[in-house]
């Protein structure tokens, strides 16, 4: 299962704002990051694999990295949270899993670079079928990454697009996604999601959230 999040900080603005161009009424997107919800592991925490920038106190990650789901449970930080399901066969999941921990013990690095390609290519949209002129090798920006995974396992989410002009907008407008579910506002503390994902579905039943068959979707 895929996971978009999108927050209020002016960097999730920013994007936010940039991929307007993927809309036709020039709408901002909802999501500013992408990634993948994991296993449980023997911690009892849900794990998820995701390309980022994760700066703390002494210590920095650039790149392909695994964190709990309750990075995401963030009071303040992000808004809005959406839970998208492909209906992928076990074979298929685990593929996509694999290949996520082949990224991280490979040291994949976040690009900057063709983040910023990828920006000037939303503004012309024939750019975005073509290679990224800023593509590094070993290198993704968030959406960029699921969309390997998902490449490497057989799945295309986005056909057209080349796979570092991969946008989290793109991914929400994916024809593949079988059922998607959106928590909006209101981000649940840590304790009572418990880092599960079956934490995140209770809240969004709770808070009348709908599932999303939407027009872009049919």
């Amino acid at each position: 299962m895929v996971c978009l999040a999108g927050g209020e900080t002016l960097l999730d603005q920013m994007i936010a704002r940039a991929q307007r161009h993927v809309d036709p009424s020039k709408e901002w997107s909802r999501w500013s990051h992408a990634f993948i919800i994991g296993e449980r592991r023997c911690d009892g925490q849900l794990w998820v694999i995701e390309s980022d920038l994760d700066i703390h106190r002494k210590h920095i990650r650039f790149g392909a990295q695994e964190n709990r789901i309750s990075k995401f449970h963030e009071d303040g930080f992000y808004t809005r949270l959406a839970l998208l399901d492909f209906g992928l066969p076990p074979e298929t999941v685990t593929k996509v899993l694999a290949g996520g921990l082949d990224m991280i013990a490979g040291r994949a690095r976040y690009s900057l670079r063709e983040l910023a390609g990828t920006l000037i290519a939303l503004r012309h949209q024939d750019m975005r079928k073509k290679e990224n002129p800023l593509g590094q090798p070993q290198s993704f920006y968030c959406s960029a990454l699921v969309r390997c995974l998902f490449i490497n396992s057989g799945v295309d989410l986005t056909p057209g697009l080349d796979i570092k002009n991969t946008t989290p907008e793109d991914i929400w407008r994916s024809l593949t996604v079988r059922e998607a579910w959106v928590l909006e506002a209101h981000m649940p503390k840590r304790n009572d999601m418990a880092g599960t994902v079956e934490g995140v579905r209770r809240k969004i039943r709770l808070a009348k959230l709908k599932c999303i068959r939407n027009k872009y979707h049919g």
